[in-house]
């Protein structure tokens, strides 16, 4: 199963994408910081993050759509057997375990394991 969890932006102007947001959808964030704001829509996080230059084997820090899958390993399989390729394989994050991936625009896209 895969559901729609996130939507995030990067941003060099975090308090500028934070009051567009906080007036678009009329919610105040869950969290905020100097460097980022969380705002929930029907269980989808809209997140804004600081643009910031990525260390050797950092993620880029690129806007990106994230899908909740219930087995990461599986999808992978399943998508590569599909002839989809993986752009990060599945992995440990201090937010959970994830995989990336890109559409044929370019766009990075997340796909993350739902919490057992």
């Amino acid at each position: 199963m895969k559901r729609l969890v996130e939507l995030a932006y990067f941003t060099d102007d975090v308090g500028g994408m934070s009051r567009f947001y906080r007036q678009l959808l009329g919610v105040e964030p869950v969290a905020q910081s100097e460097d980022m704001a969380i705002f929930m829509v029907d269980g989808t996080k809209v997140f804004i993050h600081a643009a910031y230059t990525p260390g050797e084997g950092d993620l880029p820090p690129e806007d990106h759509t994230a899908f909740e899958v219930d087995d990461l390993d599986g999808a992978c399989e399943a998508l590569t057997a599909a002839g989809l390729k993986l752009e990060v394989p599945p992995q440990e994050f201090y937010w959970g375990r994830s995989a990336y991936l890109r559409d044929p625009d370019g766009h990075q896209i997340e796909l993350i394991e739902a919490e057992a």
